[in-house]
């Protein structure tokens, strides 16, 4: 097959890993890309929202799959202009359509779709401008600490948790009254705080049939210790011990199956990867969000534990035959350290040069995020995320050892990694 893979992150590196691996692809374009796909696939300077010339490109290039990477074409509804054209209707497309892409793009639908389809999630109200001081009320009848969450797409950062009441009124009102947020705080959803340990679960499906991925803990905050700003995430765990067998069922009859139901009770065309952000409330499974694509850096532990065929999964969750795939993993432990940009999530530089990349051996992969190449063609940063090391091994304690080993070895000016990645697993339960 001939397919064309959007957007240029390190998940999209790690799609690309697995989808080139594979002897069902023939020609893997990225759309578009970085340094790291560009050295395994062909990489296209195409925008991931140009939908005429994505479609100009399929068609020129004999495109038989296309696989979606980031939310923000989905929720513009890149599956639905390819449906919609005569030429490409036909066309295998790894991403849900724009109604179901508003399970990421409106916190306010997923919330109140949960509800209808009776998935368990923390008790929420929404609020506009115009609802403001009921609003303020609200707030003041809720529970310390207080979510505050922005309704649309705001990079991973729209979510506060606030501490006391003054900085929740204080955020509430900036969110709706300044725009903290942009347009996605237009809307603000107030929720309550859920305490427990947070785990991401990942389901494949094309909209009847379903496949539980392998399961991750991710790292949002940039300092140790889960201290500092929230970030896209610094690092991942999968498998997570705290999932054992009994959690997962309660996980799959609890949140996927009423899931995969009311989607398609609601008539919901959905054909893609559904990452459930999840807490762990005492052993029962809450909620937290809904994105409509894998997730990063969680992808980059979680594929390479796939054995079975990726492109066939691909083929499988885009044609509507999931029903007949059979999923296979691996036994090994995988782990991912992100490595940074010195000022991120803040500002920060780009066009360092990147020192040590080199050929790693089987015990680690090192992902491409926010990379290119400059005009001597030496690879530079070109993001706050920059790469995305992942270990491998029997346990957690050797795929962290061999994460970190490889880590040491890559740097580059102002280089940062958090130093305490899967920490708080290795001490889990002691």
């Amino acid at each position: 097959m001939n397919i064309l893979l959007l957007g240029s992150g390190g998940r999209e590196h790690a799609f690309a890993y697995k989808i080139a691996n594979s002897p069902k692809c023939n020609q893997l374009f990225v759309a578009p890309g970085n340094a790291g796909t560009a050295s395994i696939a062909t990489n296209v300077s195409l925008g991931i929202t140009d939908f005429p010339a994505l479609k100009s490109f399929v068609l020129d290039n004999a495109i038989d799959m296309v696989v979606v990477g980031p939310e923000e074409p989905l929720v513009k509804g890149v599956a639905d202009y390819f449906a919609d054209q005569e030429e490409t209707k036909n066309l295998p497309v790894v991403g849900p359509k724009q109604l179901g892409a508003t399970l990421e793009g409106s916190k306010d639908f997923s919330k109140q779709f949960m509800q209808r389809n009776n998935v368990p999630t923390a008790a929420s109200e929404t609020f506009t401008k115009e609802s403001i001081e009921e609003g303020l009320q609200f707030i003041k009848s809720q529970k310390l600490p207080i979510v505050l969450k922005a309704d649309g797409l705001a990079a991973g950062k729209g979510v506060l948790i606030c501490e006391s009441l003054e900085d929740a009124e204080n955020s509430f009102k900036e969110m709706l009254l300044e725009s903290k947020f942009g347009a996605a705080s237009d809307k603000v959803v107030i929720e309550e705080f859920l305490t427990g340990i947070e785990l991401s679960v990942f389901v494949a499906t094309d909209g009847k049939s379903y496949k539980i991925l392998p399961e991750a803990k991710d790292y949002k905050r940039i300092g140790e210790k889960d201290t500092g700003l929230n970030t896209g995430g610094m690092g991942a765990v999968s498998p997570v011990p705290f999932a054992d067998a009994s959690f997962m069922q309660k996980v799959e009859e609890k949140v996927v199956k009423p899931t995969i139901e009311g989607l398609e009770k609601e008539k919901i065309d959905y054909k893609g990867f559904i990452f459930i952000g999840l807490m762990n409330t005492n052993g029962e499974p809450y909620v937290i969000e809904y994105n409509v694509r894998m997730g990063d850096p969680e992808t980059q532990a979680v594929l390479p534990r796939i054995k079975s065929d990726f492109v066939d999964l691909l083929y499988a969750i885009g044609s509507g035959k999931l029903a007949d795939y059979s999923l296979e993993l691996e036994t090994f432990t995988a782990t991912t350290v992100v490595m940074v940009a010195g000022g991120y999530p803040g500002a920060y530089p780009k066009g360092d040069v990147i020192s040590g990349l080199g050929d790693s051996n089987g015990s680690s992969i090192t992902f491409h995020a926010g990379t290119t190449q400059n005009e001597q063609g030496k690879v530079v940063t070109n993001g706050g995320r920059v790469l995305g090391v992942t270990g491998k091994g029997g346990s957690v304690e050797e795929a962290l050892s061999n994460a970190y080993t490889r880590v040491n070895e890559i740097t580059w000016k102002d280089v940062y990694y958090r130093k305490d990645i899967g920490q708080d697993i290795l001490n889990y339960g002691k």
